[in-house]
């Protein structure tokens, strides 16, 4: 027989629950989207966990949900499969409430990586490299890659080693927060080199540097 492993509480103990093996936890962070909640709980008797994580034992299902309102709170099936199924009394509002939040919150935090592009001459003055350059040191801090690309008129692809001598230029300027990611390589007539930018944490210490290093 198959034993229901499940952690009740925040002191961690753990009790043998069933014929089936499931985690719990009092934040119920891993309860499924379409658990059965209250009158929507149509079998006959469940096994109840209350809500600090004390078990109550089997009992009818109508007289788990009397528990349940009885202190104002939900009746909520959190392992389906378990002979018979689990219910823990909640809060289910809040959880729900505190699931959307979580789950916001895990949306702002990530960050899809785009590349952007940064486009040179071979000829490029001085002022016009440091527009560059600090557009591709800019997109980097913000974590996405940068192409650079070389574009080359006439004749001056058969000098390509001035291209990358640019590209060189360049990689020195961004290297606190970017890495090589393509080394230079020409494409028909343009010369293309990819900067990924660096771990957050090393980004952060190169800001960090560079601010020490700047004069008050």
């Amino acid at each position: 027989m198959l034993i229901v492993s499940g952690v009740l509480g925040g002191g961690g103990k753990r009790a043998v629950l069933g014929p089936l093996a499931f985690i719990f936890t009092r934040r119920c962070s891993r309860i499924s989207r379409d658990q059965r909640v209250n009158d929507n709980i149509r079998v006959r008797e469940v096994r109840l966990i209350d809500e600090h994580g004390n078990q109550l034992g089997v009992m009818p299902t109508r007289e788990a949900l009397r528990i349940a309102q009885e202190r104002g709170l939900d009746l909520v099936e959190v392992a389906a499969q378990a002979n018979p199924p689990v219910c823990r009394i909640m809060d289910y509002g809040r959880f729900k409430y505190e699931q959307a939040k979580r789950e916001r919150e895990a949306r702002r935090r990530q960050h899809i990586v785009d590349i952007k592009e940064v486009k040179l001459r071979v000829n490029i003055d001085e002022h016009d490299f440091e527009v560059k350059a600090k557009n591709a040191l800019r997109f980097l801090k913000d974590g996405d890659k940068v192409k650079a690309t070389i574009m080359f008129r006439g004749r001056e692809i058969v000098h390509a080693e001035l291209g990358r001598q640019v590209l060189d230029r360049l990689a020195k300027y961004v290297e606190g927060y970017g890495t090589i990611e393509q080394h230079p390589k020409v494409e028909g007539r343009n010369m293309v080199m990819v900067f990924a930018p660096k771990p957050q944490r090393d980004r952060e210490r190169a800001g960090q540097a560079g601010d020490a290093a700047d004069p008050a």
